[in-house]
């Protein structure tokens, strides 16, 4: 007797089935043949469009989406899934809508926009969103990384660690609640109780990637690198295509071994069991390029960008690394990536660098404009539009780049306990060189260059001497605010009499050591503190050592010298706007060049 073919119920559960056990293709296959019975069932569709996605269709994925929607349009997953794929192609004004709709039914769909709005710089946003999810205490662990972001972001990281203190204190044997204040903890710079907490969440839950990540964190801004180093590994064993913690592993790995191939080598072993893993080789390619090799970069993502379906996230990622070598060719790119997702933020930011290139300084300044009205206040776009002016000799760059008035030195009080300044940062040093890497490897993703970084937030340090420095800083940043006054220009406008430091981290550079020009995309006012110089560098003659301002940390065609320079000396305190360009002179001496570096944001 021929068998009977499967309900449609028993045929939707053979297929969940398979999805719990991994068998795509096999899910793929059934879906295929429900739909062929029935075609108008929207669950089916989603299912389908969702596994398009993952096999790379996005275009046959979409469709299938838009499908189950016009047949269910309130189905919340529907529209978180759509939403999804739309977020990931960079069409964040279709996305948003349909994530919003669904972020009131599903926590998945909450989550997925709140990310966007953290990493879009719209931290109100997120915590509005994810606020009401947590008090309902459903915080797993993505879910209240991004709450503390936001709370974070708002200079509320305090709050962030009392609300889940309590959540906690109600559940002292949850995992889930140790995790996710062991998160908290992180970003409030509380991190020997952050390692603790993780450390509980691990003991007693099974052990998860995202919990040996937090883990690992922890154990890095203590300095534990090779315990850091275990728990990421053991993390990746757990989720082998965990992007952030190979991200991790490789700056670990770098900072030990200074081996780019080393660096990598894990990557490489995971594309190996995932080849064409699209979010891996963007990983990848992005430490090559933080490891200073911008062609091997490229090169790691030549072929897939070459692909007439090439994801246009993909597509920036390899534009980003072509910027630093060949700007017409990230100029190719940005535009293709355009012409797929013409919303696409990040490939309208490469769009306006790549364009200052290749020596269209007025095109690049329409898309800066554009881009400026979403995000008023970052910092990289405000750099690419003053360096657009400059090329067009347009008055404005000189208002917002009169380095004259707007960079400002400050001999540093002495702080309350010290006889002299000298003693303090005496003191101080000795404070300092306890924190770098003793073997000297620098970080990934810095713009120094043969110097070493310190990993933790100094401003929250313990340490009483670092204390004592960040409350003597009150008065040069106060005086700072006063003499720059108020106005309209992106740091005028925003100067209400109260700051906050948002980040903080001490760099030390040996021979030949120097920072290539950058800028700091999330501050408002950055700086550098003098700490200890090579001999003869604060009186040289020569400018080496030297702070510069004005030289473009990407190409310009024709290029843009610097025009502004701070002699440094011990003690002094250098403040400016974030957007500047500013990079240092590469210097010679056998002693270490040593400063201290804040990045300020207005206060709530």
């Amino acid at each position: 007797m021929p068998t009977s073919s499967p309900t449609l119920p028993e045929a939707m559960r053979q297929v969940g089935a398979l999805l719990q056990t991994g068998d795509l293709r096999g899910a793929h296959e059934r879906l295929q043949a429900i739909i062929a019975d029935h075609p108008d069932h929207a669950e089916a569709l989603r299912l389908l469009g969702g596994l398009r996605h993952h096999f790379g269709d996005a275009e046959g994925a979409e469709a299938l989406l838009r499908r189950a929607l016009a047949l269910d349009p309130h189905w919340a997953p529907t529209l978180a899934t759509l939403g999804e794929l739309l977020l990931n192609a960079g069409r964040h004004d279709e996305a948003e809508p349909l994530l919003r709709r669904a972020a009131t039914k599903l926590p998945h769909a909450a989550l997925l926009l709140a990310r966007h709005c953290n990493d879009r710089q719209r931290p109100a946003e997120a915590l509005a969103l994810l606020a009401p999810l947590c008090a309902a205490g459903q915080a797993h662990a993505e879910l209240a990384a991004q709450h503390v972001a936001a709370l974070a972001a708002l200079g509320r990281q305090d709050e962030a660690v009392a609300f889940y203190r309590r959540a906690t204190e109600a559940a002292p044997d949850d995992p889930a609640a140790a995790h996710a204040l062991a998160i908290a903890l992180g970003a409030a710079g509380q991190h020997a109780e952050a390692e603790r907490s993780a450390g509980r969440a691990l003991a007693h839950g099974r052990p998860s990637a995202a919990a040996h990540f937090t883990h690992a964190r922890s154990l890095v801004a203590l300095g534990e690198f090779a315990r850091a180093e275990a728990a990421l590994r053991e993390g990746l064993r757990l989720e082998p295509r965990h992007v952030e913690a190979h991200d991790h592993l490789a700056r670990l790995v770098w900072m030990r071994s200074g081996d780019r191939a080393q660096a990598t080598a894990t990557l490489d072993e995971a594309l190996r069991r995932f080849p064409g893993d699209e979010a891996l080789l963007a990983a990848k390619a992005a430490i090559l390029q933080g490891a200073g090799d911008p062609r091997g970069a490229y090169a790691c993502l030549a072929a897939p960008a070459a692909r007439t379906q090439a994801a246009p996230t993909l597509l920036v990622r390899a534009g980003l690394a072509a910027l630093e070598f060949d700007p017409a060719a990230a100029r190719v790119l940005a535009e293709r990536a355009l012409r797929l997702s013409p919303s696409a933020i990040a490939a309208r930011n490469l769009l306006a660098a790549s364009l200052l290139g290749t020596g269209d300084a007025r095109e690049a300044l329409r898309h800066c404009e554009a881009l400026l009205a979403g995000a008023p206040d970052d910092q990289y776009l405000i750099a690419l539009q003053a360096t657009a002016w400059r090329l067009l000799g347009d008055s404005r760059h000189d208002v917002y780049c009169d380095y004259a008035h707007l960079v400002r030195t400050y001999r540093l009080p002495t702080p309350p306990g010290w006889p002299d300044l000298p003693g303090f940062l005496a003191d101080l040093k000795r404070s300092l060189e306890r924190l770098h890497d003793p073997h000297d490897h620098p970080l990934l993703f810095q713009s120094l260059r043969r110097g070493t970084e310190t990993t933790g937030d100094l401003a929250r340090h313990a340490d009483p001497v670092i204390q004592a420095l960040f409350r003597a800083f009150d008065a040069p940043i106060r005086d700072y605010l006063a003499q720059i006054g108020h106005g309209d220009d992106p740091l005028r406008r925003r100067n209400r009499g109260g700051y906050r430091f948002n980040g903080s981290w001490s760099v030390r550079l040996r021979d030949a050591g120097f920072h290539a020009s950058h800028v700091h995309p999330r501050g408002w006012i950055s700086s550098a503190f003098y700490v200890d110089l090579p001999e003869g560098m604060a009186d040289a003659a020569t400018p080496d050592g030297g702070l510069v301002f004005g030289e473009p940390g990407i190409a310009t065609a024709p290029p843009l010298p610097a025009q502004h320079s701070v002699r440094p000396e011990p003690g002094l305190l250098a403040l400016f706007p974030s957007y500047a360009w500013h990079g240092t002179v590469p210097f010679h001496g056998d002693r270490a060049r040593l400063t201290v570096a804040f990045d300020l944001v207005p206060r709530a």
